[in-house]
């Protein structure tokens, strides 16, 4: 169980922060970098929700999402691999893959390269994609730095590619996706 009874509590005033073992680090480390983005994903995907038009379907994956990229937060505060602490599993991988499955399915064949845009939603979806292409890669850099969980990238790889599924899926109940023409601003 979780208990926040303070908000401030002045312990990173000097610029360290605590991991979830107790090792105090600078703010500005890879793991806080990667963590922070990994937060940044998941702010984002709250504003992505407030767009969906009621779409209860979407909203209950977005929500899913969302509380996965809090286990991977948790994953990333505890320096190491494996352990005792909360890890994250491949199950939440392999729900993105059904889910993209699931969406790609029922939308039509990509013809060209699609542009973010489209509906209100679609637009927000192709923002929370490129933060989280964003997090992916400082995951990556601290990956190659200290010895990580390997499904952490799997995973964040999938969530923005479910994100660019999502954003299609929620263009072909509206608007339709604005495709890319190659050379058409000359």
């Amino acid at each position: 169980m979780v208990r926040i009874n303070r908000v401030t509590t002045r312990g990173g005033d000097g610029g360290e922060t605590s991991l979830g073992d107790g090792t105090r680090v600078p703010k500005d480390v890879l793991r806080i970098e990667a963590m922070g983005a990994v937060d940044e994903a998941n702010a984002v995907l709250g504003v992505l929700r407030l767009q969906l038009g009621g779409d209860a379907e979407a909203d209950a994956m977005l929500g899913r999402l969302q509380n996965d990229l809090f286990d991977v937060g948790a994953d990333l505060c505890v320096p190491g691999e494996a352990g005792a602490r909360l890890r994250l599993t491949e199950a939440p991988v392999l729900r993105l893959e059904a889910e993209i499955a699931a969406m790609t399915s029922v939308l039509p064949e990509l013809t060209s390269f699609v542009l973010p845009g489209g509906s209100a939603g679609a637009a927000q979806a192709h923002v929370a994609r490129t933060v989280l292409r964003r997090a992916e890669r400082r995951v990556v850099a601290l990956a190659r730095a200290e010895p990580l969980n390997p499904l952490l990238v799997r995973f964040l790889n999938r969530a923005s590619d479910h994100l660019f599924a999502l954003a299609r899926r929620l263009n072909a109940a509206s608007a339709g996706d604005v495709l890319w023409v190659p050379g058409a601003g000359r």
